[in-house]
């Protein structure tokens, strides 16, 4: 098997896990507050992943590590919405839809803030993900759920932390500082990763002690709680940013990202299976639209992929 076989093998194994976290996390938020869980959840996996990480961490400017905060910062105010969207949400399958609709999102972000030319799939992707919206948002008439805002916001807020975080992790910038040339070393995927979820956890924490209550939690710990928050933070999240972060150290190819579109159609197969959920047409229509955007715009790395996978088996 070649490196870029195990990348891909390995990034449907992250999509996996990705999605069966979304089942951990629901499970442990009917036992515990929303933004209580976010905080314990990153806290626990970015600290298993900063010990992974420790000799690269070590060798981090402090200008690194300001940036890896900086990405985290934002990493964790998505997080807190997307938590509070998985608290109200009806439809676990629904709201990874309308999760992923942060990759429709990353190029326009990309665009508006840091001027980057985007291909002409990014703006066809566009009207098709606001129709698949519209779709979820009409079942009741217009009258959108909670869990629907509290995702959408945090889809938005994702595409500003995707593009953030690739930035810092592949480009080196050079600014003017006092007069002079300064140069911004790229800060390495494994530490970038483990800082970035310790913050989430350092900014959620102080959300939860404003605006929830500790106490019925503590007092009467369910049995299964801390289970469901282990396995949410050591599987879900360090695992999953782990093995994300070796696939794609394995090969060069960005076509191997492209399966990561794929989180949430096992959400919903997931959650169908977990807790019985089945979608109405109407939301199966939507969905389907979402899903349509994403490969629409993922569509220029997706037929690269196709046209290479047709060349080695003609050469076989």
């Amino acid at each position: 098997m070649s490196n870029a076989q195990k990348s891909d093998l390995l990034l449907v194994v992250v999509t996996l896990l990705a999605a069966i976290s979304w089942m951990f996390s629901k499970e442990a938020i009917l036992l515990m507050p929303p933004l209580l869980f976010s905080a314990s959840r990153f806290l626990i996996a970015g600290l298993v992943l900063t010990l992974i990480a420790w000799p690269s961490v070590k060798k981090l400017s402090l200008d690194q590590i300001s940036r890896s905060a900086g990405v985290g910062t934002v990493f964790g105010i998505a997080m807190s919405f997307w938590v509070m969207g998985l608290f109200h949400i009806t439809s676990l399958g629904e709201g990874a839809f309308l999760t992923s609709l942060g990759v429709v999102i990353v190029p326009v972000i990309a665009r508006l803030l840091f001027k980057e030319a985007q291909p002409a799939s990014t703006w066809l992707a566009l009207p098709i993900a606001v129709a698949g919206l519209a779709l979820l948002s009409l079942k009741n008439g217009f009258n959108p759920e909670a869990g629907q805002i509290f995702f959408v916001v945090a889809a938005t807020i994702f595409a500003l932390y995707f593009t953030l975080n690739t930035r810092a992790a592949n480009q080196r910038t050079v600014v003017k500082r006092s007069g002079q040339i300064v140069e911004k070393q790229k800060v390495p995927p494994l530490p970038l990763t483990a800082l970035a979820l310790l913050t989430v956890g350092l900014v959620t924490l102080p959300i939860s002690f404003t605006l929830e209550s500790w106490a019925p939690t503590f007092k009467n710990p369910d049995p299964m709680l801390i289970w469901w928050v282990a396995a949410s933070a050591v599987i879900g999240t360090a695992g999953r940013f782990l093995l994300q972060t070796l696939a794609q150290s394995l090969s060069a190819h960005s076509h191997g990202v492209v399966i990561l579109i794929l989180e949430p159609v096992w959400v919903t197969l997931f959650a169908a299976g977990w807790f019985g959920e089945m979608m109405t047409p109407l939301q199966m229509g939507g969905c389907g639209l979402i899903f349509a955007a994403l490969i629409v715009n993922r569509w220029g790395v997706l037929s690269k992929a196709i046209k290479s996978t047709l060349r080695k088996q003609k050469t076989a």
